[in-house]
């Protein structure tokens, strides 16, 4: 069983930057695809960005593509997904999960985590 806790969201103005983590509090993730989705308030949850185990691949959201960056430390049993010229529309709720697979969708992930607040004021 691996249990994931996300951490890093808060408050930021457009432009300004944030790193969110999400790290394994039990288990261990280093054999997991890892990913990031978001829900805004009225809206679907939508993928974000994944990694695949080894770190050497990952797929971006056209919407994040050059402005977030997903990384992995698999001795730290953790991903982060450094957030750059953070936008307004990029608010929302923030989760991670793990999937056996490397792949953005969400019904492939086995486990996720509680989720972190970003807000980007304008």
């Amino acid at each position: 069983q691996v249990q994931l806790v996300e951490s890093g969201g808060g408050l930021v103005q457009a432009g300004g930057s944030l790193r969110l983590s999400c790290a394994a509090s039990r288990g261990s993730v280093s054999s997991y695809g890892m990913g990031w989705f978001r829900q805004a308030p009225g809206k679907e949850r939508e993928f974000v960005s994944s990694i695949d185990w080894t770190g050497g691949h990952t797929y971006y959201a056209d919407a994040v593509k050059g402005r977030f960056t997903l990384s992995r430390d698999n001795v730290k049993n953790a991903v982060n997904l450094q957030m750059n010229s953070l936008l307004p529309e990029d608010t929302a709720i923030y989760t991670c999960g793990a999937s056996p697979r490397h792949t953005g969708i969400p019904l492939e992930y086995r486990y996720w985590g509680q989720g972190t607040q970003v807000t980007v004021s304008s």
